[in-house]
């Protein structure tokens, strides 16, 4: 399955590769307070060039064996990432399903930004990778995830108690769903 390369009004979604390993540690260092609520615990090692690299190859396998999408929305002149997301723990054969996670620069927040990367990334995911279930869960107090999915046509499937382990404190998710739409 080949990789995408998605551009929108004010992004270019593609797989990174080596080169981007520096913009990547930048983003996460820049993030880190700001997405710390809502990611696990991180080890400092998270936080170095060496560990973006290895970031970046593990996910360039992951594509390669079909069994993950770590995108990157960087800007369109692709020096600044303003989001990730990954479709990720891809299953095959009777499923056809992933999981959707994503994060936002602090500074791109309520700028309507995962709006417009993840419709086409999703279409993407339904047509090129012909998946049939889009699997996205967020904690409770989200209200800005909550928004958002149900924007991108998710629904509510379920509540999972203490799901994921969340900064460090096992927390519980609401668990939604976009299934492909029969034409």
């Amino acid at each position: 399955m080949a990789a995408p390369l998605l551009q929108t009004p004010r992004t270019r979604i593609r797989l990174a590769d080596d080169a981007d390993a520096p913009k990547l540690l930048r983003y996460r260092l820049e993030n880190q307070a700001h997405l710390s609520s809502w990611e696990p615990l991180r080890e400092s090692e998270y936080y170095t060039l060496a560990h973006c690299a290895k970031t970046i190859a593990e996910g360039r396998v992951h594509a390669s064996q079909d069994r993950g999408y770590p995108l990157i929305a960087f800007d369109l002149d692709e020096q600044h990432i303003l989001a990730t997301f990954t479709f990720a723990n891809l299953v095959r054969g009777a499923f056809q399903a992933c999981h959707l996670g994503y994060g936002v620069a602090a500074r791109m927040q309520g700028q309507g930004l995962m709006q417009e990367i993840l419709r086409p990334g999703i279409d993407w995911a339904f047509d090129e990778l012909d998946l049939h279930r889009v699997m996205a869960n967020y904690l409770p107090r989200n209200e800005r995830s909550a928004k958002l999915l149900t924007q991108l046509g998710f629904e509510r499937e379920g509540y999972a108690k203490r799901y994921l382990q969340i900064a460090g404190v096992w927390e519980d998710h609401i668990l939604t769903a976009r299934v492909r739409s029969e034409v």
